[in-house]
């Protein structure tokens, strides 16, 4: 943790009442006029909780509170959650987040580029690869974790129908969540952190497997 980051001591009502009233007026008046009721009841926790888990998954990127609104219809300027990601991979890796619902953990890739969508569902139709992926994936949502993600309503160019793991072929990315939800006595507290770890420590495996599936074989080799 750096010197200059205090200790997590969990996200208070301050946290999710600010994400109340924002989704009622997401405009630049109302931001303007609770900015600091955002920088102290919700970004500085985030930093704090960043900080707490970088020694074991590594630094964090803490998201802006800005949306990106130039191809969009919706021009509501603020997201309505905050944010932070640790990647282990390009767009893979680990999340935890804060909204008037409360904070929500998670991990997996939410993007992938063609070639590495192509190698991901080369190893899911991998008879070798495949089966043991579809189990971790199941072993996860056995244990509380809501499995998403982006996926296509037929089976993929190349693949049949009934491939036996269609179902995960289908993914354009792969996602695990479970909510946690906004009583005081559950994300309030300094302890809050440790039940991030402990997420974050659970998906691990299956996480690093996605990073190391997505990965570029050849990204990291010089020229020739």
């Amino acid at each position: 943790m750096s010197a200059t980051t205090p200790p997590f001591e969990g996200f208070g009502e301050a946290a999710l009442d600010f994400y109340d009233d924002l989704e009622l007026d997401n405009s630049r008046t109302f931001w303007l006029a609770h900015k600091e009721q955002y920088d102290a009841a919700v970004r500085a926790p985030m930093l704090a909780l960043a900080a707490a888990l970088e020694a074991e998954f590594g630094a964090a990127k803490v998201f802006r509170p800005y949306r990106d609104v130039r191809f969009r219809t919706d021009k509501t300027p603020y997201k309505t959650h905050q944010g932070a990601f640790v990647a282990v991979g390009p767009s893979c890796g680990f999340y935890v987040q804060v909204s008037a619902a409360g904070v929500r953990t998670g991990g997996g890739f939410y993007r992938a580029e063609p070639d590495a969508l192509a190698r991901f569902r080369a190893y899911v139709a991998d008879d070798a690869t495949g089966p043991t992926l579809v189990d971790d994936v199941a072993a996860v949502e056995r244990r509380g974790w809501t499995v998403g993600g982006d996926t296509l309503k037929t089976a993929p160019r190349g693949f049949a129908k009934d491939h036996p793991r269609i179902a995960l072929l289908r993914h354009r990315s792969l996602t695990f969540g479970r909510d946690h939800g906004f009583a005081p006595e559950v994300i309030g507290v300094p302890g809050f952190a440790d039940e991030v770890r402990a997420d974050w420590r659970a998906l691990r495996p299956v996480v690093e497997t996605l990073a190391e599936v997505l990965a570029d074989p050849f990204g990291d080799q010089p020229p020739a």
